[in-house]
């Protein structure tokens, strides 16, 4: 097994404890360890704080302080620079809405397990040349949904995947149920409003009773 194959083993097989990553997009960084604690005490550990506001890597740095239950990686790596600001960060995983060449290859000249993004076969075939064969297929709902990742397990049946974008408590469990798909990535946990509010018992709740529907599947 290569060093990348390696990686992709390591975060293949956290998601799939996980089951469900929540994807964070947090716009103070006073709300981070309150929402990482609220996440934690529902069951959910595994944790993608996404690079899309200017206090992220703050934010993601709060967490991995205050938080040691939660395993937190780092979301929306859009180009090498951001690859490397996840592995400055001590980030456990990291994770890509897509896959530019350069990306592709700084992340598999690197030491971050990572989950390149994927929409089609072209993309996944570039992805496993470089020796990913864990993805994140995005957006998922959009990209043909589950359809769409049972024709891609034809020609590529060692593939497992994290489908996010479109998925929420309502057809988690349909996605979840596929043979290729690991975990599935959403925002439905932990929604803008409850985040904003400081709705910390509400975002438990919501993890308590995904997580209680999973178990139960």
């Amino acid at each position: 097994m290569s060093v990348t194959a390696h990686r992709s083993e390591t975060i293949a097989v956290l998601f799939a404890k996980a089951q469900v990553i929540p994807v964070l997009t947090i716009e103070r960084v006073a709300d981070a360890v309150p929402l990482a604690r609220a996440l934690v005490a529902g069951g959910v550990r595994v944790l993608e704080v996404t690079l899309r506001t200017p206090v992220a890597a703050d934010a993601a740095k709060a967490i991995m302080a205050e938080v040691p239950d939660a395993i937190v990686g780092i979301g929306t790596i859009l180009n090498p620079d951001d690859l490397a600001r996840a592995e400055k960060l001590g980030a456990r995983f990291g994770i890509s809405p897509g896959a530019t060449p350069d990306l592709l290859r700084a992340a598999a000249d690197g030491a971050l397990p990572f989950a390149p993004g994927i929409a089609t076969a072209s993309e996944l075939m570039a992805a496993l040349a470089h020796g990913f064969d864990f993805a994140k297929f995005f957006p998922a709902e959009q990209a043909g949904g589950i359809k769409a990742l049972r024709a891609l397990a034809g020609p590529f049946p060692q593939v497992r995947f994290c489908p996010t974008g479109g998925i929420g408590e309502a057809n988690a469990v349909a996605w979840l149920s596929e043979p290729n798909v690991a975990a599935v990535g959403g925002s439905w946990l932990c929604p803008a409003s409850d985040i904003k509010s400081g709705n910390w018992a509400g975002i438990t709740a919501m993890c308590q009773r995904t997580m209680k529907m999973l178990q139960s599947r």
